[in-house]
């Protein structure tokens, strides 16, 4: 069943001595906004964190596949579809039977569920079309300016034989690690009925992505992410398809402020505030983690 409701969302979350955000265009540095110092987290990085979430409950099950992951080849996947309708496909061409088309990017709607959520370019060498998903998300981006500190580290092992020689022994390899001590983010993102109508996703995916949205922090451990753990999710749900008021209005009702004297270095050290009285009529709030 398709969605009759629109949605906006905030996602909170925080990294403590981590690196939530690597460029690399900048020796893997954290992302921090030049002009105002804040930290920023890509929406294809929390994309990709949805994803492997669903991936590893759902255990790439139709209709539960994810289309973008490691070592994925998209043309073989993108062949699946053609096979399974007993379809011919020429290079770069969708069928020229329009219902044939749609039948090709609809049953790739239906098998993997990051295509139907965040939609997909799949016109490749075996095109099976565009889809624009209702889920969209924006970059994450700290309340505060947040620091990018370097430091030292050893590894006592060396690759080589010919590394070892010149250390006569020692076996150590030197590098470098970059960290935040603390970030608390903001994400913003936004659910459209009309493109789940078109996609096929479903009140069932929707509980799904929330479900990755609280979850996916937990099962995301690595040692350069350090601690990053999901704080608060609070859900606008409009009364109608097409929405009771503008995604910004809402975002301005929850306002985070930091409470705590000197540098923060925990999600308490900041308090939020949530404007229940101002939410304009036919809109509905959930803090589904609080």
């Amino acid at each position: 069943m398709s969605l009759n409701n629109r949605y906006e969302f905030v996602f909170l979350f925080d990294v403590k001595d981590g690196n939530p955000n690597g460029d690399p265009d900048a020796g893997n540095l954290p992302r921090i906004d030049a002009e105002t110092g804040q930290g920023l987290v890509t929406d294809v990085c929390l994309k990709r964190k949805i994803r492997n979430y669903v991936g590893m409950v759902k255990e790439e099950t139709p209709p539960f596949e994810i289309y973008i992951k490691e070592k994925a080849v998209l043309n073989r996947s993108n062949l699946r579809a053609y096979e399974a309708l007993d379809l011919k496909h020429e290079s770069k061409k969708l069928p020229k039977k329009e219902e044939d088309a749609k039948r090709i990017t609809q049953w790739m709607c239906q098998n993997f569920f990051d295509i139907r959520t965040f939609g997909a370019v799949m016109s490749t060498e075996v095109n099976t079309g565009q889809v624009r998903g209702p889920i969209q998300m924006n970059f994450a981006r700290s309340i505060d300016p947040v620091v990018s500190a370097e430091h030292s580290i050893t590894r006592m092992a060396v690759t080589t034989e010919k590394e070892a020689e010149q250390q006569g022994g020692d076996n150590r390899t030197m590098g470098r690690k970059f960290t935040i001590p603390y970030g608390l983010y903001r994400c913003h993102g936004y659910v459209s009925a009309n493109l789940a109508g078109q996609t096929g996703f479903s009140e069932e995916d929707l509980e799904l992505f929330w479900d990755a949205l609280i979850n996916m922090l937990d099962h995301d451990r690595s040692a350069s992410r350090g601690e990053m753990s999901p704080c608060a999710l609070y859900v606008f749900k409009h009364e109608s398809a097409l929405g009771n008021a503008p995604a910004r209005k809402l975002f301005e009702l929850i306002e985070i402020h930091k409470v705590s004297d000197g540098p923060a270095r925990d999600f308490k050290d900041y308090e939020v505030t949530v404007h229940r009285d101002r939410l304009p009529k036919g809109i509905e709030l959930s803090a589904l983690l609080d």
